[in-house]
């Protein structure tokens, strides 16, 4: 049971290692294009709101896994 639990765990850690990385990489090359094929400044917004949610969510799934961890030590 508890190796269940912590492969979950640890499965849940790489997505959100994933979201991370992938969300900044999607990030710089919005940034890059929409510099280069001259969109206004508004879909560069809306670029730095889509990463600000997906960081977001990042950051809830982090807190939940370390109290999750922290609730499975004590």
């Amino acid at each position: 049971m508890k190796t269940e639990q912590n492969d979950q765990q640890a499965k849940r850690g790489r997505t959100v290692a994933l979201v991370i990385a992938g969300t900044m990489l999607i990030w710089m090359a919005a940034q890059f294009l929409g510099k280069q094929a001259g969109l206004p400044g508004r879909y560069a917004l809306l670029f730095d709101f889509a990463a600000m949610a997906a960081l977001i969510w990042a950051l809830v799934n982090i807190y939940q896994i370390w109290r999750a961890r922290q609730k499975d030590e004590g």
